[in-house]
């Protein structure tokens, strides 16, 4: 956790003056709210927020969310499989884009992962007709303007695909950029769990209810 948010602070540094780095434990078992706090106290641009319990993936998304302060806000994961440097490239896109979405060059994930990931992105983009090829790459910059405006509801996995939905839907200007993937150094995959399927699918079809179909997939 300490290496990812100090790589955050060293892009952020690329492309800004002024930023922040906010980090939520999502109610873990580990020493990660010990070692983010030694962080925090030396560096008044990193924030921490803590759930007393285990909200899921999309709770501590959302969490984060919430607590942005910036104009814009990049989403992404501490298990250092991306190179938040990368975020140089989206810059030229800022401008003419309200969300930028990332999707995996050369994917390093085992390949029962890569298989079940492309299985669940053809769901979800036949559910949702969502305008991209990788749903669930956690390298998503987003107008925190935009985001104030999406009422998002999932607690697990379909936080990204509502994300992406609702965006759409509210008329945001989307782009879709190649982002190089690092094989997993930190932290454990859980996306191959019983209890994250089952969530995930049940948020799928309690979605799809609630969102209607987009324009038809690119």
């Amino acid at each position: 956790m300490e290496t990812a948010v100090l790589e955050a602070i060293a892009a952020a540094k690329l492309v800004s003056h002024r930023y922040e780095v906010i980090v939520v434990d999502d109610g873990s078992s580990d020493e990660t709210a010990r070692k983010v706090g030694r962080l925090v106290a030396a560096n008044r641009s990193v924030r921490l927020v803590v759930h007393p319990i285990n909200r899921g993936y999309g709770g501590a998304l959302r969490t984060g969310i919430d607590a942005a302060r910036m104009p814009w806000v990049l989403l992404t994961d501490s298990d250092l499989q991306f190179d938040l440097t990368e975020i140089e490239s989206f810059l030229p896109f800022a401008g003419s884009s309200d969300l930028i979405v990332g999707y995996r060059i050369d994917r390093k994930d085992p390949i029962a992962r890569r298989a079940n990931a492309k299985a669940w992105n053809w769901l979800v983009r036949l559910m949702f007709a969502l305008p991209v090829r990788d749903v669930d790459c956690a390298f998503k910059l987003i107008r925190r303007d935009l985001l104030s405006q999406l009422e998002l509801l999932s607690s697990g996995a379909m936080i990204s695909a509502e994300l992406i939905a609702r965006s759409t839907q509210a008329g945001a200007r989307l782009t879709e950029l190649g982002v190089h993937h690092r094989p997993r150094l930190a932290g454990e995959q859980s996306g191959a769990s019983p209890r994250v399927i089952v969530r995930a699918f049940r948020e799928l079809f309690r979605l799809r209810q609630v969102l209607r179909p987009l324009a038809p997939a690119r």
